[in-house]
């Protein structure tokens, strides 16, 4: 499940560390985390969808991957964005 182009705009500039930042790892994971749990209340309907249950797992992954790399760079930053974001770890 993708998400709406204003709730992308929006995600952007609430996790962007500097004006124009879209690629940062905190707006990166902010975005994966909005599709997660869009992907996660589609399936509380949809229960055999085994396809897009793929793509959910390639995204927790990919989240988990940003956030070692935020991690592995500044604990302080990826303590701030997992709190804000409300992921648990």
């Amino acid at each position: 499940m993708s998400i709406a182009a204003e709730r992308k705009t929006e995600l952007i500039g609430e996790y962007a560390t500097s004006k124009g930042d879209t690629g940062s790892p905190e707006v990166q994971v902010a975005i994966l985390t909005e599709r997660i749990v869009n992907l996660t209340e589609h399936f509380k309907t949809h229960k055999k969808d085994n396809h897009s249950r793929r793509g959910l797992l390639k995204m927790v992954s990919r989240r988990r991957r940003l956030l070692d790399y935020v991690k592995s760079r500044d604990e302080e930053r990826y303590t701030k964005l997992i709190k804000r974001l409300g992921i648990r770890r």
